[in-house]
């Protein structure tokens, strides 16, 4: 299958065929998860808790929130979990323009509102905010996935 979901692409990564992965995952049968995996069957938000679970694999919990969930495809943004290093260096390069950035926000608010010479720069800091907090996110799910992979089964 070519346009695989992320659900059948976790589970193979764990080298689990489909029969065994239904055997761990609680209430999820084979046909169940043969029909999620592809695309014939919309899984619930149990279901997703299940297989973040049983994979050890948090950011399934946010792939499915960012893509699938209508409420969170409006206000979940998605978040790539990389390695540590990456994501530490990318949330120090964050703070670091903030910091420079934290005056003229200051100057920004200082008034109770935003003019028109003022929006351009106002954006910029809202978006590197998000951009921090995407970061951030993507080290707790690091966090709960590594915490989670280190406990016993």
């Amino acid at each position: 299958m070519e346009n695989k979901t992320p659900y059948q692409i976790r589970r193979e990564e764990l080298e689990l065929s489909r029969e065994k992965a239904a055997e761990m995952l609680d209430g999820i049968s084979y046909e169940r998860l043969y029909n999620i995996e592809h695309g014939k069957t919309a899984p619930t938000p149990e279901d997703i808790l299940s297989m973040a679970r049983g994979y050890k694999d948090p950011s399934l919990c946010n792939t499915f929130c960012s893509h699938y969930c209508g409420i969170g495809q409006r206000y979940v943004p998605h978040v790539e979990v990389g390695e540590l290093p990456t994501i530490t260096l990318g949330i120090i390069a964050t703070l670091n323009k903030l910091d420079d950035m934290k005056n003229r926000l200051i100057e920004i608010c200082a008034d109770g509102g935003i003019d028109d010479t003022e929006q351009a720069d106002f954006e910029e800091i809202q978006s590197n905010l998000e951009q921090l907090s995407l970061s951030v996110e993507a080290l707790q799910l690091w966090t709960e996935k590594v915490k989670q992979e280190s406990e016993k089964d």
